[in-house]
């Protein structure tokens, strides 16, 4: 009898900009592992009846906007990370029931660290949704005690708000119009792709001089990166939190934990860097 080939998939909407395929593809191919990994595109409201129909071929699934806070729904167990931001972007499908991780926070970390940024104390994050959780928690790891949040509507920072109380420190909302704005170490753009920020909004936002972090890759410029751009500020594109990410993903989907490395790390984080590169 044939075995069948294990199955993964990215789950999102939309989806066909993503760059997971190439990423764990090459992982995979690292490893020796023949395993299969495709893209899938999956609406909010699609999200559980399409979780049912999978067979046990599948092993796991990475899950992208909008989809993170119904696949923390859809998870039994969470890790630390899931629970405390509320979004899931990793479900494991290898035991009776589905276990959620968030990688995202490390993937955040990860980048930064690249990026040099391995301490910071004011951070301003641009969005209120679940990508911002994330972002939150990670610079709360690297010592950030003030955090502002620039949201069109206020009351979307309630959530961000809660999480701050549970880490312990203040979490001030702000309209994304506010006419004065206070200087910070570092902007985090947690806005999908396709949101549209207005000129005059995206420019008083980037005349502060901090670094941008864009979560955002793919997708052409966005309208944070082009503020930046004429104020001559450096930005860090979402191409290193995509692959930090993607390698606790790896970790999950091969040995269940995204804390144990994988066997000759240094090799398949290399190659998953290459592919990200188009080498």
């Amino acid at each position: 009898m044939t075995q069948r080939r294990t199955r993964l998939e990215v789950w999102g909407d939309p989806i066909e900009h993503s760059r997971s395929p190439q990423l764990h593809a090459a992982a995979y191919r690292a490893l020796g592992l023949d395993w299969s990994y495709e893209r899938r595109r999956v609406a909010t409201e699609r999200f559980g009846s399409e979780l049912g129909s999978l067979d046990d071929a599948f092993r796991g699934l990475s899950i992208t906007y909008p989809l993170k806070e119904a696949a923390f729904a859809a998870s039994v167990t969470r890790d630390a990370r899931a629970q405390l931001t509320g979004a899931v972007n990793t479900l494991l499908l290898t035991g009776a029931e589905p276990s959620g991780f968030n990688t995202d926070v490390g993937g955040i970390v990860g980048s930064l660290a690249e990026c040099g940024i391995t301490e910071l104390q004011r951070v301003r994050i641009v969005g209120a949704g679940a990508t911002a959780t994330s972002a939150l928690v990670a610079v709360t790891e690297i010592g950030a005690n003030h955090i502002e949040v620039a949201a069109r509507r206020p009351d979307a920072v309630a959530g961000l708000r809660d999480i701050g109380e549970r880490l312990g420190l203040s979490v001030h909302g702000v309209p994304l119009a506010q006419p004065e704005l206070e200087p910070v170490d570092l902007t985090i753009a947690a806005l999908p792709g396709g949101a549209v920020v207005a000129d005059t909004d995206a420019d008083r936002l980037a005349s502060g001089g901090a670094p941008l972090f864009d979560v955002v890759y793919g997708q052409g410029m966005t309208s944070l990166q082009a503020a930046w751009l004429r104020a001559g500020h450096q930005i860090h594109t979402g191409e290193g939190m995509l692959l930090h990410q993607a390698v606790l993903q790896v970790r999950i989907f091969v040995g269940g934990d995204p804390a144990v490395p994988l066997r000759d790390e240094t090799t398949v984080v290399g190659a998953m860097r290459s592919s990200l590169m188009g080498d």
